[in-house]
């Protein structure tokens, strides 16, 4: 497998275009935790289970995303700053079919 490249919008406005590995089953919140693209504790707090909106972001690109979970839906439906588009980074799997993918990370709560 190879990376893939994802654009990713920063709370403070700033983009980076990272590489994601397809080959490690990581999810977008751990690939933005990983390049510490939000202050440490601010994201990613539940660990990934669609407890706490903290990695929500906004897809900005038109990839064809995994359909919304219910947990997910129903943590969207409790957040702050929700849009159309908003999504839960800890529920968008890195797969090769998400090069180029362009994400903004939502606003802290």
């Amino acid at each position: 497998m190879k990376d893939i490249t994802i654009k990713i919008t920063d709370r403070e406005g700033k983009l980076h275009e990272i590489q994601a590995p397809t080959d490690m089953a990581m999810n977008l919140m751990e690939v933005v935790r990983s390049y510490e693209l939000a202050p440490e504790g601010t994201i990613g707090i539940c660990g990934g289970m669609a407890m706490c909106a903290s990695c929500q972001c906004y897809v900005k690109s038109d990839h064809e995303l995994q359909e919304m979970g219910v947990d997910e839906d129903m943590m969207l439906a409790e957040a702050f700053h929700v849009e159309d588009n908003s999504r839960l980074g800890c529920q968008i799997q890195i797969t090769p079919e998400m090069d180029g993918l362009e994400v903004e990370l939502a606003p802290e709560s």
